[in-house]
């Protein structure tokens, strides 16, 4: 039995899977996933990437029949410098269609389920590995690769981390280039990073976090600098074995009352031993945040993959194939309606009914208002100033971190019919959706398990750009024995 993530080995987490049944994921194209010609931090590690981040040894699909067999002509900025510090490129995984999605179950009918393989031996049904970098998780959780990309727009890496029993980052907005990366919703997309610890995240992130000009969204050199300068004038000697003067929040809105998702006493008490200070906070808009989110992705979801018609973007299938008599308007209708699955059409929808002209008002701008109110909340929270608007107010007895459960549950049941109404998978992005609406750096740290032996996981929740405030409480979790 593990105490925590550090101590997982590739045999504890063996899935229980045979012959017959389905992988619980899945590699595009090994065959032609070749080690680096680089040397560097990563040489030889092994890291696995999400199906909608462009790598040209193998097709980036997005888990949609309406990309099958597409070959990107160049890699994703995050994968080429995962390349040029010597990582192996081992494949790429499955994912919610579009990144569409909270159980990785939102695939095209031949894609075979992607199952949790951190439950207990004795559990009944395979479980979900969460979405929608359900795959990415997975891999990492079984021991098939050192660590492994995701992307998260409301909590696709933290949730499939906490349902898994790993570690998942979701960066600061804009740390990591998106350069490469097939957008869903570009004011939320974020690369994530999955590993079986935090130092590894740590060393991923540190590789793949810097300015690139092909992203506008990227941040800038002088940003980063800025971000640097307030961290080293806050935190001057904090480390991950002395969290001496670290202010905690603990957002009341977040206790919910499944015994399975407390946060642990014994980890509170952890952090109290290594010099840190708890703090009940409150976050008054947090149940605005998931109608704002849904709202707000699926409005730039409908923009986004409107571009997928069969002209420019697509399958060499969609392109070879043509009906006399069809004009293009059909043509483009039939490809949609054929090439989409159910999740995505639903949110293309949505989508674009919050932008017409008679919901525009309505929907979409008071969406936008909810997601301002949700950020002056957290402004009003941290200590640090926000290193983009620095002229907003921080007070100065304010909290340096969030913490708070990842999930408002364990992993569901992959039988439909076995999970019953008791929550639906959107709710699940709860306690996520939040901190991405800001454009917060959180990450979700491996916390025991629950009453069902399934894993759960903690947040860590800090101010823009200060990744590095959160990696060194996360190190922290990562070496408190949860069953003590």
């Amino acid at each position: 039995m593990w105490s925590t993530a550090r101590r997982l080995t590739a045999a504890a987490l063996k899935p229980r899977v045979s012959t017959t049944e389905p992988t619980p994921y899945s590699w595009i194209n090994p065959a032609e996933a070749g080690p680096s010609n680089y040397a560097g931090r990563l040489s030889g590690k092994a890291i696995a990437i999400k199906e909608n981040i462009s790598y040209t040894l193998g097709p980036t699909s997005c888990s949609s029949d309406a990309l099958q067999g597409y070959r990107p002509p160049f890699n994703a900025t995050c994968v080429q410098s995962l390349l040029e510090n010597g990582a192996h490129i081992v494949g790429q995984t499955k994912m919610d269609e579009f990144g569409m999605g909270s159980l990785t179950s939102h695939m095209p009918e031949h894609y075979t389920p992607v199952h949790n393989p951190s439950g207990p031996a004795s559990d009944t049904g395979p479980r979900s590995a969460g979405g929608s970098s359900g795959g990415s998780a997975a891999a990492v959780a079984e021991g098939s690769c050192w660590a492994a990309l995701g992307t998260d727009t409301g909590g696709s890496v933290r949730l499939p981390a906490s349902y898994c029993g790993v570690v998942g980052l979701k960066p600061s907005y804009g740390m990591i280039s998106r350069h490469g990366v097939v957008a869903y919703a570009d004011s939320l997309d974020c690369v994530g990073i999955l590993a079986r610890d935090v130092d590894t995240v740590s060393s991923v992130f540190s590789t793949i976090s810097h300015p690139d000009e092909r992203d506008m969204t990227c941040a800038t050199a002088t940003t980063r600098q800025s971000a640097a300068a307030l961290l080293a004038f806050h935190f001057p000697s904090l480390s991950p074995s002395s969290l001496k003067g670290l202010r905690i929040g603990l957002p009341i809105e977040t206790h919910l009352p499944s015994p399975n998702v407390q946060l642990p006493p014994s980890l509170l008490e952890h952090l109290l031993s290594l010099g840190a200070t708890l703090h009940a906070v409150s976050l008054p808009n947090l149940h605005l945040a998931l109608p704002a989110y849904y709202v707000l992705a699926s409005a730039e979801a409908s923009s986004n993959l409107a571009r997928y018609g069969g002209v420019w973007f697509g399958s060499e299938k969609e392109k070879e194939d043509s009906r006399e008599g069809e004009s293009g308007l059909e043509r483009r209708r039939r490809m949609r309606t054929e090439g989409f699955g159910g999740e995505v059409k639903k949110r293309i929808l949505a989508g674009t009914h919050a932008l017409s002209a008679d919901e525009f008002n309505n929907t979409y701008l008071k969406a936008l208002h909810l997601r301002h109110l949700l950020r002056t909340d957290f402004s009003r929270l941290f200590r640090v100033p926000h290193p983009l608007d620095p002229n907003t107010f921080a007070p100065p007895r304010g909290i340096d971190l969030l913490l708070h459960p990842t999930a408002t549950r364990t992993a569901p049941k992959l039988d439909a019919s076995q999970r019953g109404d008791e929550e639906s998978e959107y709710a699940q992005d709860l306690l996520t959706v939040p901190a991405s609406l800001a454009g917060l750096p959180a990450m979700s740290v491996p916390a025991g398990k629950g009453e069902d032996g399934w894993p759960v996981g903690v947040s860590l929740v800090g101010q823009w750009g200060m990744e590095h405030v959160v990696l060194w409480a996360g190190q922290a979790v990562d070496r408190w024995d949860w069953k003590l």
